[in-house]
C-alpha cells in the first residue's frame, strides 16, 4: 500500500556514496533521511557502472573495490533507518513554508522535508538507449534498461545487450531463474571483470547462457509486445532470437534532468554554492558532491563526504532551530550516543 506523504527532515537526491554518508553525518545530528533515486538500486554509478573498479583515495583503505565501498556506507547508516524511494525522479518541488518543502517524483510520491541535499553526483543517469526504429513502442513491454523486478524473468527467454560489469552480471543472475538467456556483444572480449568475464565463457562452453559476440542490436519485432530481437554481425548477416524481454545495459549518461529547472545557480551543468555550508542560492537546498562547483573544487568521493559533513551542521540549524548544536566526536561517544 503506498503511503499518501513521506515525512522527514532530509530529503536526500542521490544515493550515490556522498548521498549514503549524508545520512550518516545527518544521523549522529538525531535528523531523519529520506533518499531518492533514479536508479533501481542504491550507489550511484559506482554500482551501476564500474562496480569492480578499485578506489585508492579512501581514508584506511590502501584499495577498496567500488561496490565494497557502497556496501560499507549501507551497513555503517543502518542505526539511522533511513527510508528511500528508488527507481525515480524527482519531478517537482514546493515551497510550503521558510523551513518546509514538498517533493514530487514520476511515481507520484510525496515527501515532506525541511531541507533538500541534491547529492545527484554529475546529475540524474539516463540510460544509453540502443539506435534501433521502434524500440520505444516496446519499453515496458518487453524492453527495459534496468533490473528492477528479478522475479518477473522466472522462466521467461531474455535477451541481454552489452559487455560490461552490469551486463554479465545480470547474465549470470538471470540465468539462473530465466528459461533461457542471450547475452549479445559487439566485441569478441568484454570490458567487464576478468574473473566475470571468465565464468561467462565458461557458461557459454556449457550451453548454460546463448553468447553471442561481434553482433549488434538490429531490430525489434512484436505486436503488443516484444517477440523477437535480431542481430547482425559484422560480416552482415542477420540471426532472430525469439524473446520475451529485451536488456540493453550500454550504460548511463549523466544529465541534471527536472534539477535545470529548479532556479538554482548553475555554472556549465554543476550547481553553484556557498563553501560555509555547501548551501545553493535558494535557502534550505543544499548540493554536495560531483553536482556541485566552487573555486578549488576537486570531484573525488573524499571531497563530497567533507562536504557532507558541512553541510549537516547547517541543515540541523534548519530541522532544530530553537536547538543548540552541541558538537561530539564519534571516537569519544560512539554512534549510539548521537
Amino acid at each position: 500500500m503506498k503511503i499518501d506523504k513521506i515525512v522527514t527532515d532530509l530529503c536526500i537526491i542521490g544515493a550515490g556514496p556522498v548521498g549514503l554518508f549524508s545520512v550518516f553525518e545527518a544521523g549522529l545530528l538525531k535528523m531523519r533521511s529520506h533518499i531518492v533515486d533514479v536508479l533501481p538500486q542504491v550507489g550511484g554509478q559506482l554500482s551501476e557502472i564500474y562496480p569492480q573498479k578499485p578506489i585508492y583515495d579512501i581514508p584506511g583503505y590502501p584499495v577498496i573495490k567500488a561496490q565494497e565501498l557502497i556496501d560499507n556506507l549501507v551497513e555503517q547508516i543502518k542505526p539511522f533507518s533511513p527510508t528511500y524511494s528508488l527507481g525515480e525522479l524527482v519531478q517537482e518541488i514546493v515551497r510550503i513554508d521558510d523551513h518546509t518543502f514538498i517533493i514530487k517524483t514520476n511515481e507520484n510520491t510525496t515527501i515532506e522535508a525541511k531541507a533538500i541535499i541534491i547529492a545527484g553526483g554529475l546529475g540524474c543517469f539516463e540510460p544509453r538507449k540502443p539506435n534501433i526504429e521502434q524500440l520505444e513502442l516496446y519499453e515496458g513491454k518487453g524492453v527495459s534498461y534496468f533490473v528492477k523486478n528479478v522475479e518477473q524473468y522466472a522462466n521467461k527467454e531474455i535477451v541481454i545487450a552489452g559487455g560490461g560489469d552490469s551486463a554479465l552480471d545480470w547474465t549470470i543472475e538471470l540465468s539462473k531463474i530465466a528459461k533461457k538467456v542471450s547475452l549479445v556483444h559487439r566485441n569478441n572480449s568484454f570490458r567487464g571483470a576478468p574473473d566475470t568475464a571468465n565464468k561467462i565463457f565458461e557458461m557459454a562452453k556449457a550451453d548454460e547462457i546463448n553468447l553471442i559476440l561481434g553482433a549488434t542490436l538490429h531490430k525489434v519485432v512484436g505486436t503488443d509486445h516484444l517477440e523477437s530481437v535480431h542481430v547482425m554481425n559484422h560480416k552482415g548477416e542477420a540471426q532472430i532470437i525469439k524473446t520475451d524481454a529485451l536488456i540493453p545495459l550500454f550504460g548511463l549518461t549523466p544529465k541534471l534532468g527536472p534539477i535545470a529547472e529548479w532556479g538554482l545557480n548553475l555554472d556549465s551543468n554543476a550547481i553553484q554554492v556557498n563553501t560555509v555550508d555547501y548551501s545553493t542560492n535558494i535557502p534550505g537546498i543544499y548540493a554536495i558532491g560531483d553536482v556541485n562547483t566552487y573555486p578549488g573544487k576537486l570531484k573525488l568521493i573524499l571531497s563530497g563526504f567533507h562536504e557532507a559533513a558541512l553541510m549537516a551542521q547547517s541543515a540541523f540549524k534548519r530541522v532544530f532551530p530553537d536547538e543548540k548544536l552541541t558538537f561530539k566526536y564519534t571516537t569519544v561517544y560512539g554512534v549510539n550516543a548521537f
